[in-house]
């Protein structure tokens, strides 16, 4: 009955433990999934805008292009050969004009010019009257090798320009100009002298971004000189005109459009990193003494319910977020942050149902199976116990149903009781003899044995065991 008992307490303490820790209270709130920490991306020089690559809440990569600035093209106006080159990308353009006098040099296919006058023309009202653009013919009057043609450029008063377009002179030659490649003296519309024409100087505004040519490259009319853009560059480092984020994540606000203009050092943009996702809940001012930091939690999105993740509480506000008093109608709450590891299923700004978990229930359960288990021992040594005080109470040790070692195969012991079986067959098999004895001696080695005990105690009585 006490083994009983025993076991009955242990099974009790036990179901009282588990319903004590399922019945346990638990906290319930609602959150929502935000940036652990935000990355600013910085315009590294202002400018205008050229192209916007992005839009907010797109997932990018750290080298992913967000804009790009707006540049101004410079483009060669004639043909000819770049004959210096003083700027450089990331340079002021107008710091290098003022010191060089340009950024670069072209010198044009024509490298003269002349500088001439009617007053020496042929004496005629046609020859008097030039016209620009009209193409002449020119002969050195020292040397009639030296010879070319030009183009009038422009005319003040008698005074006229010519641009050698063939032909090789030395500067300083005087020549004369014809309307014709025979030099008709009737066609003589003038006379001048011949100067080295100066190399075209290329400047622009803004900070260089990039210059297309070197010193020597031949270019035609319309190919690319340099580039430039408004602003200027840190340490006169030219660091590109595409802005990339800079950082992996979510784009949470972007301060840039097509056209608009930008202040160098201006935050552009702002980066959600994906590893620092976490929830932030709000705790009621009754009930904030049911959570702590470090405690653990089940964070459900309440767009999936089957989507369920472990989360730790890293902080409980100390101080309220908002507050009912001072004629305040909301309620007192404090702002809860739990860190948790998202799956791709999570999204910046989802709302959520946060639980607290209660860590009582693993030990209650670990407490009930060492309970069961001590009862279990108990209940053993209870049975030795009581085998113990029933050898010590007959004086020989329960038969365990093996033969005794040395016992004789096939002969009665001596002081066996009557009608013990001959030859002993199945002794020791496991199970006491069962054949051979007479009809209400049957049973047991160990009943016949004790039966041998009662008659020997009769005797000692005085009385006759075998009437």
């Amino acid at each position: 009955m006490k083994k009983i008992l025993t076991g009955i307490l242990a099974l009790v303490l036990c179901t009282a433990l588990l319903l004590s820790a399922a019945l346990a209270d638990t906290l319930t709130m609602s959150g929502t999934v935000t940036a652990g920490e935000t990355v600013q991306v910085y315009a590294p020089i202002g400018g205008t805008v050229g192209a916007v690559n992005a839009e907010v809440g797109q997932e990018v990569g750290a080298d992913d292009i967000l804009y790009s600035m707006k540049t101004t093209k410079v483009y060669a106006e004639e043909d000819g050969t770049v004959t210096g080159v003083f700027g450089q990308p990331g340079d002021s353009a107008s710091t290098v004009a003022e010191r060089y006098g340009a950024v670069l040099y072209l010198e044009g296919t024509s490298v003269y010019s002349v500088s001439a006058s009617t007053s020496n023309a042929y004496n005629s009202t046609e020859t008097k009257f030039v016209h620009v653009g009209e193409t002449v013919y020119l002969i050195c009057r020292s040397s009639s090798a030296r010879s070319g043609s030009g183009v009038i450029t422009s005319i003040s008063g008698t005074d006229y320009q010519v641009r050698v377009e063939s032909g090789t002179f030395i500067p300083g030659d005087s020549v004369d100009i014809y309307r014709d490649e025979a030099y008709t003296n009737t066609r003589k519309i003038g006379r001048g002298t011949v100067s080295r024409t100066a190399p075209t100087a290329v400047s622009a505004s803004g900070s260089i971004v990039k210059i297309a040519v070197k010193d020597g490259d031949t270019v035609k009319r319309g190919d690319l000189l340099l580039e430039t853009l408004d602003g200027t560059f840190d340490g006169f480092y030219m660091s590109g005109t595409e802005i990339a984020a800079g950082q992996a994540g979510v784009i949470g606000s972007l301060n840039v459009s097509r056209g608009s203009g930008v202040q160098k050092d201006s935050v552009a943009a702002v980066i959600y990193p994906m590893d620092t996702m976490r929830v932030e809940a709000s705790v009621p001012e009754d009930s904030r003494g049911m959570i702590h930091e470090g405690d653990p939690v089940e964070i459900e999105l309440e767009a999936d319910e089957s989507k369920t993740y472990t989360g730790t509480v890293k902080l409980v506000s100390a101080v309220a977020e908002s507050a009912g008093g001072n004629g305040g109608s909301g309620e007192t709450t404090y702002r809860v942050l739990i860190d948790f590891v998202p799956d791709e299923n999570v999204k910046f700004g989802m709302s959520v149902v946060v639980n607290t978990v209660e860590d009582e229930e693993p030990a209650a359960e670990e407490t009930a199976e060492e309970e069961a288990d001590a009862a279990e021992e108990e209940t053993a040594e209870e049975a030795e116990d009581a085998d113990s005080a029933e050898t010590e109470k007959s004086g020989r040790p329960a038969w365990d149903g093996t033969k005794p070692e040395g016992f004789p195969e096939g002969e009665k012991p001596e002081g066996f009781p009557e009608g013990f079986p001959e030859g002993f067959e199945g002794f020791g098999d496991g199970e006491g003899p069962s054949s051979g004895f007479p009809a209400g001696n049957s049973g047991s080695a160990e009943e016949g044995m004790n039966n041998e005990e009662s008659a020997v105690e009769e005797n000692a009585d005085g009385k006759d065991a075998n009437p």
